[in-house]
């Protein structure tokens, strides 16, 4: 398959070696984000030369996250294309063929130094003052003969990268760190592959990028360093190099790296905590992009028209909980009644309030709780909570520190307030719906030359049993006459000992 220049080809590459990093998806978004705004391809490469880390219970993990966040990737696993297969240690074909090629043009050779002789040549090197650090090269003047003979024999070696001597200085143009400029000998002849056979990161990452036709690569900063050794080996293998974008770190709010000591630090929980993938999204994209400096809502197809590379900035940014609450929030007012159900169905089930079979029932009973919470919750974990009190049919659990402030406070004549209240429930001649009801507990308030605010909190506390909860009128017209009138009973019985 032979595609244009102009073809952009991006990937993201993770390890399964545990769930997806915030810091991780938000490379991925960027690299989905591109090729979409330039008609481009999306690949996803599983990286997983670390046999001791790395699961296909992780892959699925990883897998799952991206599906979640809604970032298709044109190829990959699951979905194939021209360039797979698209796991590392499916490809170990790919990476023995490049080493025979640099083999060939003698740009490769084997080191038989034990990791003893190495460790103690690097502390020899410490302690001599501006002592190289780095492989002495002590394997690569072996005579080929040699060398093969004791291959031959089953001695244990590694394979080297033979980095060219007085290399110039290695260069390139990153698209957020701009120039890079490291000298030649910052590069030790590094290790491609293993005395197990496996490829280092460098070595594999290059040959899969190449041979996939990357045009792109958008990473962490924490690779830049990777960047001038994994140059060498394109170098060496006379492939062309792609353009390198390396993103800034995503600090906690104390200004160190985001870690578990922040909170959470996956995909998956943000995505139990109660989060929009959507909101996700355009958080991410906004750690180190901006559209214009200014726009903080950016719906995906916005950018996935308007994302570019060059609006990418070199400086750190810091992960705002409170702001991401703020914008899934504004998600949550936009998303409509039905979709809010569905979102909100999983916390609600796993409270323990409902089942699945009965929201399936009455959706659109639940799309009526879409007005009355959408405005007032920021995460869908906080639903329950906040709604507990109206799947709890003629009960109610009173808060004493409710009860002692908004009923048995000296002169607010709560007693009488609930008495009046309990008649009005209880006439069926008043339509059950929220604003006739509102309406004539309204009038209390005149009749009874009390606050408004002596009449309804009474009212608040007998029906949800505490001082604050959503809209209460709106909540009564979805909940059953008869439990609220045995709620009001079982309140006076209670706090004012009438007889029930």
């Amino acid at each position: 398959m032979t595609e244009t220049p102009k073809e952009v080809r991006v990937r993201f590459a993770p390890s399964p070696t545990g769930r997806l990093h915030i810091g991780g998806a938000r490379t991925a978004i960027y690299n989905w984000a591109f090729a979409r705004a330039n008609g481009g391809k999306f690949i996803l490469r599983i990286e997983d030369t670390d046999p001791e880390r790395s699961t296909e219970e992780n892959t699925q993990v990883i897998l799952r996250a991206m599906r979640w966040l809604g970032l298709d990737w044109d190829e990959g696993p699951e979905v194939g294309g021209p360039y797979g297969p698209y796991t590392q240690m499916q490809r170990m074909d790919t990476y023995t063929e490049a080493l025979e090629q640099l083999k060939a043009a003698g740009a490769a050779y084997p080191c038989f130094c034990t990791k003893e002789e190495l460790d103690a040549k690097r502390e020899a090197a410490k302690a001599e003052q501006g002592g190289y650090d780095g492989y002495d090269r002590t394997c690569r003047s072996l005579d080929p003969e040699v060398a093969a003979a004791r291959i031959a024999a089953g001695e244990p070696h590694v394979w080297r990268l033979a980095v060219p001597e007085n290399h110039g200085p290695i260069e390139f143009d990153d698209a957020a760190f701009g120039h890079c400029s490291f000298p030649g000998d910052f590069v030790d002849d590094l290790i491609l592959v293993r005395t197990d056979g496996s490829p280092t990161y460098n070595f594999a990452c290059v040959v899969d990028d190449s041979n996939m036709k990357i045009t792109h690569v958008v990473r962490g900063a924490d690779h830049l360093n990777n960047t001038p050794k994994q140059i060498l080996i394109y170098e060496a293998l006379g492939k062309p190099i792609p353009q390198f974008a390396h993103l800034s770190m995503i600090l906690g709010a104390d200004g160190q790296k985001l870690s578990k000591r922040h909170g959470a630090t996956s995909v998956e929980e943000y995505r139990d905590r109660g989060y929009l993938p959507d909101t996700m999204v355009n958080f991410l994209a906004l750690l180190g992009w901006s559209l214009d400096g200014e726009t903080t809502i950016i719906p995906r197809d916005m950018l996935c028209e308007k994302f570019s590379l060059d609006r990418i900035t070199k400086k750190n940014a810091v992960f705002d909980e409170t702001k991401l609450d703020w914008m899934n929030g504004e998600y949550i007012k936009t998303m409509g009644a039905a979709a809010f159900v569905d979102a909100i169905a999983p916390f609600m089930i796993e409270a323990g309030f409902v089942t699945a079979e009965d929201i399936a029932a009455r959706h659109e009973w639940y799309e009526k709780l879409y007005p009355i919470l959408a405005e007032r919750v920021k995460r869908f974990s906080e639903v329950p909570e906040k709604i507990a009190f109206m799947f709890d049919g003629a009960k109610v659990t009173l808060d004493e520190k409710s009860v002692q402030k908004n009923l048995l406070k000296e002169g607010c004549r709560a007693d009488e307030v609930l008495r009046e209240v309990r008649a009005i429930m209880a006439d069926e001649s008043i339509e059950w719906a929220c604003d006739p009801l509102q309406d004539t507990v309204g009038t209390l308030a005149e009749k009874l030359e009390l606050k408004n605010k002596f009449v309804f909190q009474p009212v608040r506390v007998a029906v949800t049993g505490t001082q604050v909860s959503p809209p209460l009128f709106e909540c009564i017209e979805m909940m059953k006459r008869e439990d609220i009138v045995a709620r009001i009973d079982y309140t006076l019985a209670t706090v004012f000992g009438d007889e029930q």
